[in-house]
């Protein structure tokens, strides 16, 4: 990976911006991270921070809870549970480790970290996908990734083909008994893992072109760890740590990367099998849950919803938003219901191991929008996507990363790896942003998501943002809609709130008393809910094709 172009004498102090090499740098203390020639896992890695602490006992402190069943793993018990499986694991498929693929196929449980954990430190590549998958999109997966093994639920396991060591199933007594082994003393003390080697294979969410299996390196991992744990955020002065509460599905990147992180911290991580937002009021009550890493959805529902007063969240004091933009309406009406909740926005992608940009203190807390500052071991560029050109503070352009976390590539797809990522290392997010005079990123829209009306482009985010502020509204998404005159014109998919009877024309007007003429939405369609993957982002070709259609059938 090359280094970071540094030249210290041209970096303005203020927006990390280098005006000789037209890059953005982050303002961020270095972080220390490992010599890249030195072998270590990001288990291993994750481990050494944690071992670091002396703020918790392992015996004593919870690692994981199950949120239904109250159920407790303590930080001693996952230890030795993960090196029996290890042991256990070796003893039957002597063959499985050194860089062989291993498809994972849960949903969240106590048992998956210990398996993610274990999977690691054999070197075994997790891969670990959606259960909600269809059999064609796993047999899509199992193409690309090419898994000698995969571990299932038997509600899943029936979808997948076969596999060269077969499928273990999770909730079989086969698989459980592997957690008491007698030969954890045959496992290797070392496992020789470099840091080059690949980790895990993660899919994109897919929003935009068939799912891709992102490469991630230990490197890659360690880096991201790296900076969350030496950057810790601050909070009124004391740093924030605790009982955190997942909503996130651990097979996508914001989970996966957070629960390593919640390890290296010695959180305790409470885990819900399935979102639901009433549970999920529920466990912050009963667990006295201070901290939850969530998607923009899950800030809007607290932010809206009249069961919140039910519950007792007086112990609720951040939220980690991420995986969409939140915008500023939502985040001030959060904030003006939940004045001791802050509200940290993160940026990152699966291809930049899930970090990229964050949020450290309440101040820049304050800055709504935004998805913070760049991360410490990461520098950014804004080019214009027309002449190729690196632009400065406060004008829009793709977003460009380059960093030690920045993916390896694309599983078996050299062409998409070529589009993405750069001779010289940058990878190109796809997303149309701009940094501003104080070094905070600000995601505008995705640029093939850019609504083409006539001569002008319209984000869909800015629209979004607008109707949302809308009493009566519940969810939005805007999507482009085909026209002869204007090639495309805005159309909102609206949701209305229980009780409301917003009309198409209210909510045209509400826009255009706020917008240029070119952005006015043109057309309204009410549904039920927006379609969305698990981290919140809208699937806007889900509706386009029922715009399209024009299918009045509901979504």
């Amino acid at each position: 990976m090359p280094s970071l172009s540094q030249s210290p004498g041209t970096i303005d102090p203020n927006s990390g911006f280098n005006s000789a090499t037209r890059t953005f740098h982050s303002l961020r203390p270095p972080v220390p991270l490992p010599p890249p020639s030195q072998p270590f896992s990001i288990t291993q890695y994750a481990s050494s921070l944690l071992n670091s602490s002396t703020s918790f006992s392992p015996e004593t402190t919870s690692f994981l809870i199950d949120a239904a069943s109250a159920t407790r793993v303590s930080y001693s018990q996952f230890l030795e549970k993960s090196q029996s499986l290890s042991a256990s694991l070796l003893s039957k498929f002597p063959e499985l480790s050194g860089q062989k693929v291993a498809l994972i196929i849960s949903p969240p449980s106590l048992d998956l970290p210990v398996l993610y954990f274990s999977l690691i430190s054999l070197n075994v590549i997790v891969s670990p996908a959606n259960p909600l998958s269809t059999p064609s999109e796993l047999a899509h997966l199992v193409e690309l990734c090419k898994p000698v093994i995969a571990f299932a639920t038997s509600s899943v396991a029936k979808n997948l083909p076969a596999l060269p060591l077969g499928t273990i199933l999770m909730d079989s007594p086969e698989f459980l008994s592997m957690f008491n082994s007698s030969k954890t003393n045959d496992v290797p003390k070392q496992i020789y893992i470099s840091q080059s080697d690949t980790a895990a294979i993660l899919y994109s969410s897919g929003t935009t072109g068939r799912v891709k299996g992102v490469e991630l390196t230990h490197r890659n991992l360690i880096t991201v760890i790296a900076d969350l744990y030496y950057n810790k955020r601050t909070s009124s002065g004391e740093e924030e740590s605790g009982v955190a509460l997942f909503t996130l599905p651990l097979f996508h990147v914001f989970g996966f990367f957070m629960l390593i992180r919640g390890f290296a911290l010695g959180e305790t991580l409470v885990l819900m099998e399935r979102f639901d937002f009433v549970k999920m009021l529920e466990a912050v009550e009963k667990y006295r849950v201070n901290y939850m890493p969530v998607s923009p959805p899950i800030v809007v529902a607290l932010a809206k919803s009249d069961l919140v007063a039910k519950y007792d969240l007086s112990s609720l004091k951040l939220l980690g938003s991420g995986g969409a933009a939140l915008g500023r309406e939502t985040s001030e009406r959060f904030t003006a219901r939940f004045p001791n909740v802050e509200v940290a926005q993160g940026y990152g992608m699966t291809e930049t191991g899930g970090g990229a940009t964050g949020m450290n203190n309440q101040e820049e807390s304050t800055r709504y929008g935004s998805g913070g500052r760049l991360s410490a071991s990461i520098e950014g560029k804004i080019v214009d996507p027309g002449t190729g050109k690196a632009l400065g503070p406060g004008q829009q352009g793709e977003l460009w990363l380059r960093g030690p976390n920045i993916m390896k590539g694309y599983v078996a797809d050299n062409a998409a790896t070529a589009e993405t990522l750069t001779s010289d290392g940058w990878l190109k997010t796809g997303d149309l942003c701009y940094f501003d005079s104080d070094g905070f990123l600000y995601i505008v829209d995705r640029l093939k998501e850019l609504i083409k009306y006539k001569a002008y482009q319209v984000p869909p985010a800015e629209l979004e943002h607008i109707i949302h502020s809308i009493p009566g509204v519940a969810d939005v998404a805007v999507i482009p809609y085909p026209d002869e005159d204007a090639g495309q014109i805005p159309m909102a998919y609206v949701v209305r709130s229980p009780g409301s009877n917003i009309s198409e024309r209210e909510i045209q007007d509400f826009v255009a008393k706020q917008v240029s003429p070119y952005k006015k939405v043109r057309r309204v369609a009410f549904i039920n809910a927006i379609p969305k993957s698990p981290a919140g982002k809208i699937l806007r070709r889900e509706l386009v094709n029922h715009a399209l259609s024009g299918a009045s059938a509901r979504l």
